[in-house]
């Protein structure tokens, strides 16, 4: 297996305007998302439920991802990316999927939902489309790597499941057959979360916390990663199909399986933070707070799922589990990896070239510690009030308090990132949201 410090071009990387790209808009959902969950917490509108999941997971979370391989595999697999063209044009075509999906959960018109599918579908196949290409030409593939590649297959699945669920607002599909739209619904989530983001997320985790931490894998780090590349991903998909199909049993082991193997890479992940030879920063934070998240989602959620591994309303665990599984894992991931991700490309291109000429910044000097402090407060504050809340049933004043919360922090990274580029970027504002179109796809060397 290749580590972070050997067998890795940076110049195989794309531009880094279509990597900040993707971070905007995914910054920009997240916040469009939260404000819609403040104003709904008390008065739903339509669907408002649906609407704000849908712009968290696959608007702040999926758009990321899409940034995040799209910068990752490349410079990983050391293989030019396919086509910077259709990168930069992904991004746009999932957020106005999401906006058109969003005005009609909240209008309750739902005869032009499978419309919006449509630009939702299309933004996702070009990036499976992508990715696949661009990994096609790094065989053989590493652990990472196949983490990656069953992800773009989960993307796909997750895609014609939510597309026929789009249809059959107005035209149902399956009267008279053996799966119901709740089957279908609850597989679509399952894919999608426990498929396509969280499979992503645990093998980019086997690389940034090694190169965070320093630590190098050991015996059991990989015996830890071959166990659970076969493990995680036959759970997801018996998990998924005993949901489609209703069959309790094939859930169930799907069950321990998911649950177990979340649980063992969180501690994997802990083990390796203990192990840092680094000094505690941003990031190492962010991913400690994820790998007991791992641990403490897994814990709450595996009895719920053993009694009920079917039921609509547990799909992504309990109601105290659950915020842990969105904010406490994927949200803080995600923004553990873009404290990273966004200072370093700003740094990249404003300032490697002038190293030994001048005095350069660190890539942390980039961004504003007290705000990164801030917010990582504020959104765990946001997360264990939303798990109490929900472990307790209490009302609707405290799950307000949570949203806002977490609306909060997820103003601040805003805040925070946007700064950086602001102050220390090459491109301006224009330039971030619209990437140049003009590249081809790569050629083979």
């Amino acid at each position: 297996m290749r580590t972070l410090t050997q067998d890795v071009d940076t110049e195989k990387g794309p531009p880094v305007a279509i990597t900040l790209h993707h971070v905007a808009l995914a910054v920009l959902v997240a916040l469009a998302g939260q404000i819609l969950a403040v104003a709904t917490v008390d008065n739903p509108i339509g669907l408002s439920g649906i609407a704000h999941t849908h712009l968290f997971l696959a608007g702040f979370v999926g758009v990321t991802i899409m940034g995040a391989m799209t910068q990752f595999v490349p410079v990983w697999s050391g293989v030019g990316l396919y086509s910077q063209r259709l990168s930069a044009v992904e991004a746009w075509l999932v957020v106005a999927g999401l906006a058109g999906f969003v005005a009609s959960m909240l209008t309750a018109e739902l005869t032009m939902l499978h419309v919006a599918g449509t630009l939702l579908v299309a933004g996702i196949w070009v990036f499976v489309y992508n990715i696949g290409r661009t990994l096609w030409r790094a065989r053989p593939l590493d652990t990472t790597e196949w983490h990656f590649v069953i992800a773009l297959l989960a993307f796909f699945l997750l895609t014609i499941l939510g597309y026929l669920l789009s249809l059959d607002y107005t035209q149902p599909l399956f009267i008279g057959l053996a799966i119901s739209r709740t089957g279908v619904a609850s597989a679509h989530v399952t894919v999608a979360v426990f498929g396509a983001f969280l499979t992503t997320v645990i093998g980019a985790l086997y690389q940034l916390g090694e190169m965070f931490t320093q630590a190098d894998d050991d015996r059991l780090d990989r015996l830890v990663q071959r166990g659970e590349l076969v493990a995680y991903p036959f759970g997801v998909g018996a998990l998924a199909l005993g949901r489609l199909l209703g069959h309790a049993l094939l859930a169930r082991i799907g069950v321990v399986f998911v649950t177990g193997s979340i649980a063992i890479v969180g501690l994997s992940l802990a083990r390796k933070l203990f192990r840092s030879r680094t000094e505690i920063s941003t990031v190492l934070v962010r991913y400690a707070v994820v790998a007991f998240a791992m641990v403490i989602w897994a814990g709450l959620t595996l009895p719920a799922w053993l009694a009920e591994p079917t039921n609509r309303l547990t799909v992504l665990g309990t109601p105290a589990s659950e915020p842990v599984l969105l904010v406490g894992v994927l949200g803080f991931v995600v923004i553990g990896t873009l404290y990273h991700i966004v200072p370093f490309l700003v740094w990249l291109e404003t300032y490697s070239d002038r190293i030994g000429y001048e005095p350069v910044p660190m890539v942390e000097d980039l961004y504003d510690s007290r705000l990164a402090n801030a917010d990582f407060l504020v959104l765990l504050a946001g997360v264990l009030i939303q798990a109490v809340g929900g472990a307790m049933d209490v009302g609707s004043t405290i799950e307000l308090a949570g949203v806002v919360a977490i609306g909060a922090g997820f103003a601040i990274v805003a805040v925070n990132l946007g700064l950086t580029v602001h102050h220390h970027g090459p491109h301006s504002p224009g330039r971030v949201l619209f990437p140049s179109l003009s590249a081809s796809p790569a050629e083979d060397t």
